[in-house]
């Protein structure tokens, strides 16, 4: 591999990794907090648990998100100093204000549900975790907004060989980002649906003793994954309408149309190879297809299944498939991934800066050392998480401490 595809490697893995946090996080909050407003309008006792149960696990994997978050701003920095130089005044508003306004907005107000248990009322604790998940979803939205950009400039002029932004409103109405939010919006619901499924047929799978618990908590997790399937298929269908020609070309392999996007773009550019890699592209793009149609089909005919209270209670072959299903959404969140990024190469930003362009200038021993060290902390980072999740999730209800109210020491006697 040169320079180049190490650099290129490395941003896929560290960005991929951190994605698969983000959809969790996305999903699991707004599980939780409508979860909350339930227990809040009824005062259940036992949709107050399942808040705190399901609000732990969540806190675990956005602790472990905001972690590889950093490591990536790293590598960014490191790799990829022709990108920002070139492009940094026009997409970094975006940036900035995910991190000033969303970012710091969510971690406050996460700070206060976490620790404003039994000291905020219940109106304003249900307050706090639906900024958290508003919030998250505005960090989501200024993210895309700047990759939307990457993918389709607009908005923009080239002055003193940099871009300049001139037009912040349509850089935000870009259909590259708008389509793409929806989309991801939709997908991390899938995501969220899927692990509360998943985890409730585990221990219903293994007949725990909060058999009602996690029947209910089931009944959600599918309530919101089916229709969640059908909303990103929708956005996913609005998504192919905003393709830059080559990786449609790309994606449909026809060898007419990728001669004639070569073509166009040679006569733009100037002579190159802008077809990006078609293997990579395809194989993305059926990746996220195939896990589509298995998640609507599943849970499609676990929504018929949640009409038998006997299916509920004991069909622990269909707990032990809902289990086995919480990885598939991370796949098809993958897959969508690399057709949308590998699908502009080998643009940067496309139509003016190349991937080439965009890099730092380092040796290829310079980034072998980077690339281990960075595959090396995620790897670290993700079994952690991964191990956090399965411990945290399988102690079950009981041994969750969100919300538990500290043991007051008793007062030391006075001697004399």
């Amino acid at each position: 591999m040169d320079t180049v595809e190490l650099a290129r490697l490395q941003f896929a893995l560290t960005a991929g990794a951190h994605f698969l946090f983000v959809a969790l996080t996305l999903g699991l909050a707004t599980l939780v907090a409508v979860v909350q407003t339930w227990a809040t309008l009824t005062r259940s006792p036992l949709h107050l648990r399942m808040t705190r149960f399901w609000g732990q696990l969540y806190i675990v994997n956005y602790a472990m998100g905001i972690v590889t978050g950093l490591v990536m701003e790293f590598q960014l920095g490191m790799a990829w100093k022709g990108l920002t130089e070139f492009a940094g005044n026009a997409f970094g508003a975006s940036l900035a204000i995910e991190t000033l306004v969303a970012f710091f907005l969510e971690s406050t107000f996460l700070g206060l549900w976490i620790f404003g248990w039994d000291k905020l009322n219940r109106w304003a604790h249900l307050a706090a975790i639906w900024i958290v998940t508003l919030t998250a979803y505005a960090s989501a939205f200024w993210i895309l907004v700047s990759n939307g950009f990457l993918q389709n400039p607009v908005g923009y002029e080239l002055a003193g060989g940099v871009l300049r932004l001139t037009d912040f409103g349509a850089m935000v109405a870009n259909p590259a980002a708008r389509v793409a939010f929806f989309h991801v919006l939709g997908g991390a619901m899938i995501t969220g649906g899927f692990f509360m499924a998943g985890v409730s047929a585990y221990h219903l799978r293994r007949r725990t003793a909060e058999q009602d618990f996690f029947r209910k908590s089931l009944r959600i997790g599918i309530g919101v994954a089916l229709p969640a399937t059908l909303f990103t298929a929708t956005f996913g269908g609005l998504g192919f309408q905003t393709l830059q020609p080559t990786k449609a070309a790309a994606w449909t392999g026809d060898a007419g149309r990728l001669a004639a996007a070569q073509a166009e773009m040679a006569a733009a550019h100037g002579p190159g190879d802008y077809l990006p890699p078609a293997g990579w592209v395809q194989a993305g793009a059926m990746t996220m297809l195939i896990a589509f149609a298995v998640m609507f089909f599943f849970s499609g005919l676990s929504a018929l299944l949640m009409l038998f209270r006997p299916a509920v209670r004991g069909l622990r072959v269909w707990h032990w498939l809902l289990t086995l299903m919480i990885p598939v959404p991370f796949a098809a969140m993958l897959g969508g991934w690399v057709f949308r990024e590998m699908g502009r190469q080998p643009w940067a930003v496309y139509g003016l800066l190349t991937t080439a362009e965009a890099m730092s200038p380092v040796t290829g021993a310079q980034m072998r050392i980077s690339l281990t060290a960075f595959v090396t902390v995620f790897a670290v980072l993700i079994a952690t998480n991964y191990w956090l999740l399965a411990r945290t999730a399988r102690r079950g209800p009981d041994a969750v401490t969100l919300g538990d109210r500290p043991i007051e020491s008793p007062a030391p006697a006075l001697s004399f």
